[in-house]
């Protein structure tokens, strides 16, 4: 199941099913961050714990990240969230919902486009979301041309596609209202690569029940703190 998702480009998207244990409550499916793939420790945990309370589990890595096809310089929040929907488009076919979505970083933000224009997504979960997405540009890679290395991953060039759709997204702040479905946001008080102010900001601009949970000295990746976030998303995905 899952194994030959393609987005309207015709690339395959690499992805790991996690079978839900006993009878499916639905299906999360898993999005990465800027510059990462399905494989992070955070996102195999939350699979896995996700999958022992009875959820499908399914983690992608969008084109042009870790094995699946394409290439890396267009890898952008307006393409991502066109790579979502063919897996969303997976998960609908395979009659595995209701659906529900978890991003890390950008690929929160991924989530929020998504979300606002695709009722698939049932329930949201954005951990560490980035938001103002020029404002992280300037933040993160003030000074870098194109070509440059992102965090000096050799496999992460930085491309003017990006510069661009970064630049013009600007934030997805005022997408905020069209999410109407539970939302549950979690971000590290210690994160130093999105701040947890940009959390609070776009849930209290939510259109519909938004939850914010701080993690005390849990960092941008979850690090140390992967099974307790895992319990946390788990454990509100089955109160909600």
């Amino acid at each position: 199941m899952y194994t030959n998702i393609r987005n309207p480009r015709g690339q395959h998207l690499d992805t790991s099913h996690h079978p839900a244990a006993g009878d499916r409550r639905g299906t999360l499916v898993i999005g990465h961050g800027v510059t990462a793939n399905k494989d992070r420790e955070w996102a195999v945990t939350l699979a896995r714990a996700a999958a022992a309370a009875g959820f499908d589990a399914l983690r992608f890595s969008f084109a042009g990240n870790g094995a699946s096809e394409g290439s890396f310089a267009n890898s952008y929040p307006t393409a991502e969230a066109v790579d979502l929907a063919a897996v969303l488009d997976a998960v609908d076919a395979a009659g595995t919902g209701p659906i529900a979505y978890v991003g890390h970083s950008m690929g929160a933000a991924v989530g929020v486009l998504r979300a606002a224009v695709d009722p698939r997504i049932a329930r949201l979960v954005s951990l560490g979301g980035m938001v103002h997405t020029a404002a992280f540009v300037r933040r993160k890679f003030a000074g870098l041309a194109p070509g440059a290395l992102m965090w000096d991953k050799p496999e992460c060039p930085l491309s003017q596609a990006f510069l661009d759709d970064m630049e013009r997204i600007d934030s997805v702040l005022p997408v905020a209202p069209r999410i109407r479905v539970p939302w549950l946001l979690v971000h590290g008080d210690a994160d130093t690569v999105v701040p947890i102010e940009e959390s609070r900001e776009i849930a209290a601009d939510a259109g519909g029940p938004a939850k914010v949970v701080a993690l005390p000295g849990v960092d941008h990746v979850f690090t140390g703190a992967a099974e307790p976030m895992a319990a946390l998303v788990v454990d509100w995905l089955l109160e909600a």
